[in-house]
């Protein structure tokens, strides 16, 4: 009979006690944190140098065809469609080329990103248990916070040691 007792009085104790519940908008975290600005507006260098790069290179060929129609009319047949097949083969070749070096960049800039997610979520992790909370929810846009009371959104405490800590 004692044993029921503890156990009601345990379970009535753990019932009791309260979950501290926090919550983080994800979308205004990710806006405002200072290093994913910086890594995106590194990769909106790059790959506005790849597209003047891609725009070159066409106006360039571009220019080449213009003449090789022009040469080719002063041409045989047979020597003007073998000069054009070749024209054509180095063009696939430069499109290729340019297409693996926008995907490259696209997958350097996918891992970049990736990691500095994985940075905050350890941030957020790491702000939880220093501060008591069982649950931190992801708010914002697609997220599953639909209301929180302002005193329970982390967002600006945690992004203030994000960028405090990018800053070092």
């Amino acid at each position: 009979m004692k044993k029921l007792v503890v156990l009601a009085i345990a379970i009535t104790a753990m019932a009791c006690q309260q979950n501290k519940i926090g919550f983080v908008d994800s979308v205004k975290l990710m806006d405002e944190y200072q290093e994913k600005i910086d890594v995106e507006a590194r990769f909106k260098v790059k790959a506005d140098a790849l597209t003047k790069k891609r725009d070159s290179i066409s106006q360039s060929f571009q220019i080449e065809l213009q003449a090789f129609q022009t040469k080719a009319q002063k041409m045989s047949q047979q020597s003007a469609q073998e000069e054009y097949g070749q024209l054509q083969q180095r063009g696939q070749f430069i499109g290729q080329q340019l297409q693996q070096e926008e995907q490259q960049l696209q997958q350097v800039s996918q891992v970049e990103m990736d990691s500095l997610v994985k940075k905050v979520k350890k941030e957020i992790k790491e702000y939880g248990k220093a501060n008591g909370y069982t649950y931190i929810l992801g708010g914002g846009d697609g997220g599953s916070v639909l209301y929180g009371e302002e005193a329970n959104d982390l967002t600006d405490a945690i992004l203030k040691i994000l960028n405090d800590k990018y800053k070092k």
